[in-house]
């Protein structure tokens, strides 16, 4: 089985480190993977979107054009990509910055209000460990284990200070 899951926001609010850990989960539980990163030119502010294929079988393209799951971090990404998911497919939608509801009736979709979440409980720019945390909550796709251990992998040794609070981001995604 194939999933196709793009990740898109603004450059800055970790969309390219929450499709990163989606690849380290795939990476342990021994699956293909794909991470496709796309960013415009502005460190911060600009346009990034994140490819990730997780498979059983190998990749034939990393790129993703009709995503199974979307996870939509502002309102420019929403309105860009909502139509672009697969029928039976699933979104899950900072609520918290994206005033707009779905209209699709073919796919399912979450509302988190993720980036008030992450400042009410002190996790400022968790807001994607949140709806990651829900993405793995209602697709199944890993293990909280394999979640935990793929944080540890992809946070770099300098600043594994924040792999808590990325664990801790995650689980409240799963609560919610």
């Amino acid at each position: 089985m194939t999933t196709e899951i793009l990740l898109a926001g603004f450059g800055g609010q970790g969309v390219l480190f929450a499709g990163k850990i989606l690849a380290y989960c795939g990476l342990m539980d021994g699956k293909e993977l794909s991470w496709l990163p796309s960013y415009g030119p502005e460190m911060r502010g600009g346009t990034a979107n994140c490819s990730v294929c997780i498979s059983d079988k190998p990749i034939g393209s990393p790129l993703v054009l009709e995503p199974d799951i979307l996870i939509a971090m502002n309102q420019p990404s929403f309105d860009k990509f909502v139509n672009s998911v697969k029928s039976g497919g699933k979104i899950f939608i900072d609520s918290t910055l994206i005033e707009s509801k779905c209209e699709r009736k073919d796919v399912e979709a979450y509302y988190i209000p993720s980036s008030q979440l992450a400042d009410e409980n002190g996790l400022k720019g968790g807001s994607n460990m949140i709806l990651l945390g829900k993405l793995i909550k209602e697709t199944g796709l890993f293990s909280k284990e394999t979640v935990k251990k793929a944080v540890e992998k992809a946070v770099p040794p300098t600043k594994a200070k924040l792999i808590e609070n990325n664990i801790k981001a995650i689980g409240i995604g799963m609560e919610n």
